[in-house]
């Protein structure tokens, strides 16, 4: 991708919403293949995924395709079979985090990093940089001066920054939670997360009191960069990246949508910008990211650290606040609307919490207007014996809008290449030639001695419009008209079937013509002499898991490489999880929090915390120099008494120089 280009980047759990990403504004799509994809049901077949990159092309939109799971040796030549069959259905990149690709024979296809590498430091984005990645996504904890000293110390004309803008947020940084498999012996690093962040938690300090009960301490709200996009750009981020692959098609439509009109508006700010494909998109219908499950936002660390990151309560979707309980029926629920002109819809999804806190939801299956203006009577789906809590003056919140659901799921959007159409008048009859905005141009010819000479119009004021009208009839095609053009000897009667044939011919040579013009993204080769690794030590978070990989790093200089922690070689207590988000900080218990306070500076200590889930117990612990937190813990004898998937051992010390 060029430098100045802005490329918004869609997730797609399959090809058809893949398409409607296309659709929507998606400048390139990313999506799982058979197998590989760390996400263990969003899967897709090598011809579907052909059939997503050939309509991709037509807009020059990019299809990257996940490869992005840490690999078993026995792994290796699956995925390099893989690889190449890719690459001839025309993928354009492949998103990996295993390094033991770049040690075997891979098509030459552009790499990309994943978010599983977890890039946080200017010294390993440089190195991935110099072994050969173009494109490289940042960890999502990384701060607006973090991003551009990153962009500083690499170069923008051979690796593009790529940055999430949107979606759900792991707590931990990327690649580095291994709660999963310790616990169940599922690995997140391998696709499968058991997804122990979104557990209620009671947390308890070193005397064993309570701080915390029953907290999804762990849970984060969804990210949302809207407001950030240009400060973004100005760090140095051209790639924007919405997280989704497990994600219904409403979201991806949706939230595309509202990030390519975000996009758009900057594009029009910026001239000495330009987005990534071709097209301009219109919608049937008012983006609003809301509308989607959604835990509530946060900008998570790009303006800083910020208190109000975590979803505690629930992992839920709250909605969004819409009415409060004016009386409980015997078999309904009377509300009144916060707005009088809300309306609620047969089917809609509503839901309230109790007075414990937790989310209880409500889903109606009949909802009545009572004739009062903005009160309503809706019947709930369930019995109403099972609505704790529910009564008089209990807000009410929305989370499933039907009417929108329900329009999602039609048409919207419409994803049109601007386009000048000519008509010539030559010794030969006619040529109709039609010119796009990527320069790409197709024609046809209307030759008189095939057809018979060329009539004047009997109506010469009605004969321009008429052409004009017939030639711009590119509604079933990708293209819009911007300008007509007639360059006739006269007024000229053209029948409509010749006309239409004309039109089809040229449209036909026009899409070939952008066809032909497609180009893989280049291969990028890595430096020589070969980089540097920026440590010559390697533990069990570096997610080596097999010889090649090992190799990799060798060749670049690390002295001691550990096995990844799916090897099962650490039996002990380790970190399971490292995470930017501090339960201390979100509670108010953080020591950096108490200086200056009188009476309680010095008072608080960044000791540890315990959290407990039934007979689940992890450690807390506090690295207040990089403002880091660690949830430690063990891998279960369960896990460990069940035959390791692929047993693998590195130097664990430093090898003994040769004499």
């Amino acid at each position: 991708m060029l430098s100045h280009q802005l490329e918004l980047l869609s997730p797609a759990r399959d090809a058809d919403i893949g398409i409607e990403a296309v659709n929507h504004g998606a400048d390139a799509v990313y999506i799982g293949g058979p197998s590989f994809g760390a996400r263990t049901s969003a899967d897709n077949s090598v011809k579907e995924i052909a059939r997503l990159a050939q309509y991709a092309h037509r807009f020059n939109s990019r299809i990257f395709v996940t490869m992005n799971t840490i690999l078993r040796d026995d792994e290796l030549e699956p995925a390099r079979k893989l690889a190449w069959q890719l690459y001839d259905a025309g993928v354009d990149a492949l998103i990996i985090q295993d390094m033991g690709l770049l040690e075997i024979d891979m098509p030459p296809i552009q790499l990309h990093a994943s978010t599983q590498t977890d890039i946080r430091t200017p010294e390993k984005a440089r190195f991935l940089q110099d072994v050969g990645l173009s494109q490289i996504v940042l960890a999502r904890e990384l701060t607006l001066q973090q991003i551009a000293a990153i962009r500083a110390a690499t170069d923008p004309e051979r690796c593009t920054l790529e940055f999430f803008v949107h979606g759900a947020l792991c707590v931990a940084y990327s690649g580095q939670c291994f709660i999963s498999h310790a616990h169940t012996g599922r690995s997140a690093n391998r696709g499968d997360c058991s997804q122990a962040c979104r557990l209620p938690y009671e947390v308890k300090d070193g005397q064993g009191r309570v701080i915390a009960h029953d907290k999804h301490v762990l849970s984060m709200k969804d990210n949302n960069q809207s407001n950030n996009l240009r400060e973004i750009i100005d760090a140095g981020v051209r790639s924007f990246k919405i997280e989704g692959r497990y994600k219904d098609m409403a979201y991806v439509k949706n939230i595309t949508a509202h990030y390519r009109v975000l996009l758009d508006e900057i594009l029009n700010e910026r001239p000495e910008l330009a987005r990534a494909s071709s097209g301009e998109c219109t919608f049937n219908f008012q983006p609003d990211p809301d509308q989607n499950f959604n835990r509530e936002f946060t900008d998570y660390f790009v303006q800083g650290r910020k208190e109000d990151i975590g979803a505690f309560d629930t992992p839920k979707n709250p909605g969004r606040p819409i009415a409060f309980v004016t009386a409980v029926g015997p078999n309904f629920v009377e509300l009144e609307a916060d707005d009088a002109d809300t309306v609620i819809h047969n089917g809609d999804g509503l839901c309230y919490l109790n007075l414990q806190k937790e989310l209880v939801g409500l889903q109606i299956n009949r909802a009545e207007a009572t004739g009062k203006k903005g009160i309503w009577r809706v019947f709930p789906k369930d019995p109403m014996e099972g609505f704790k809590d529910l009564r008089k003056g209990v807000q009410v919140n929305r989370n499933r809008d039907m009417d929108w659901v329900r329009g999602l799921e039609k048409k919207s959007a419409e994803r049109r290449i601007a386009s000048w159409v000519a008509l010539s008048e030559t010794t030969e009859g006619l040529q109709l030639s039609i010119t796009d905005e990527d320069g790409h141009s197709g024609s046809a010819t209307y030759a008189t001695r095939v057809h018979g000479p060329l009539d004047n119009a009997k109506d010469p004021s009605q004969a321009e419009a008429k052409l004009r009208e017939g030639l711009g009839r590119l509604g079933e095609t990708l293209f819009q008209p911007i300008d007509i053009s007639l360059n006739l000897q006269g007024p000229r009667f053209v029948p409509a079937s010749q006309l239409n044939a004309l039109r089809r011919e040229a449209i036909e040579a026009l899409e070939a013509a952008r066809a032909k013009a497609w180009q893989r993204l280049p291969r990028a080769q890595a430096v020589e002499p070969a980089a540097t690794y920026p440590e010559d030590t390697l533990t069990y978070l570096a997610n080596v898991f097999n010889h090649k990989a090992r190799d990799f790093y060798a060749k670049h200089g690390v002295k001691v490489i550990a096995a990844a922690y799916e090897s099962q070689e650490e039996e002990g207590e380790v970190s399971l999880m490292i995470t930017k988000h501090c339960v201390r900080f979100s509670m108010s218990l953080c020591p950096k929090q108490a200086k200056g306070v009188t009476g309680v500076q010095g008072t608080v200590r960044a000791e540890p915390l315990q959290l407990i889930n039934g007979k689940e117990k992890l450690t807390l612990r506090f690295d207040c120099k990089p403002c880091e937190m660690h949830v430690v813990g063990k891998i279960k004898r369960s896990v460990l008494n069940a035959a390791p998937t692929s047993p693998v051992t590195f130097y664990r010390t430093r090898p003994v120089a040769s004499p």
